[in-house]
């Protein structure tokens, strides 16, 4: 098991707060978004196919955070999948190959798609910054557009603080909304987890 002392060096809580023109990213950069499936193919998960709503979860195998979010994860995908919700898990480190994710998603009985960005092209254009933390983007005429970034929902406060049960699905909401057709508004909420900054492989001494 990982340590917990190491653990703390790199699980953290993050509130970002940036202009919304910033967390959004332009229309042109999303539309150049280039990410890599699995077979190594060049991939825009943000070209319109026809999805209502897309969810990135960016998520690392070695973040114990996101791996004890998996249930959840699947629960939401199969949940929201036949509202034409897509669900992405996205590996923003550059090192693990698409052999350890393959068994990461088989591990955790993933029923969602993977993708690798090893440039962080998505990490930067959503303004994520730990795992697990989400973002959430809605299609229409004139294209993607972010209405959420953030926690699944708030069972962790903070490092080292679990509670028995989430008292805010951020998450659930926040797509039971868009499905409805309400008109969903940007927003964030704190996500708690392991930095996606850093990149160095996690290794137990």
């Amino acid at each position: 098991m990982l340590k917990k002392s190491l653990i703390g060096s790199f699980i953290a809580t993050t509130v970002v707060v940036l202009m919304a023109a910033t967390v959004c990213g332009d229309k042109a950069s999303l539309a150049q978004l280039s990410l890599l499936d699995l077979e190594g193919r060049s991939i825009n998960p943000l070209a319109d196919s026809g999805a209502k709503a897309a969810v990135f979860i960016f998520t690392r195998a070695d973040c114990p955070i996101s791996n004890r979010y998996a249930p959840e994860v699947r629960r939401l995908s199969a949940s929201f999948a036949p509202e034409r919700v897509k669900f992405w898990l996205v590996y923003p480190d550059g090192d693990t190959q698409a052999s350890a994710i393959r068994q990461h998603l088989e591990e955790y009985d993933y029923n969602c798609d993977a993708l690798r960005d090893p440039r962080h092209e998505l990490v930067r254009a959503a303004g994520a910054s730990v795992t697990p933390e989400t973002a959430v983007y809605v299609f229409n005429r004139s294209g993607a557009r972010m209405v959420y970034r953030g926690r699944i929902d708030d069972r962790y406060a903070a490092f080292g603080k679990r509670r028995p049960a989430p008292t805010m699905r951020d998450l659930e909401d926040v797509l039971t909304a868009v499905v409805k057709g309400e008109t969903v508004k940007f927003k964030t909420a704190p996500a708690v987890g392991c930095y996606i900054s850093d990149l160095n492989r996690y290794r137990e001494r």
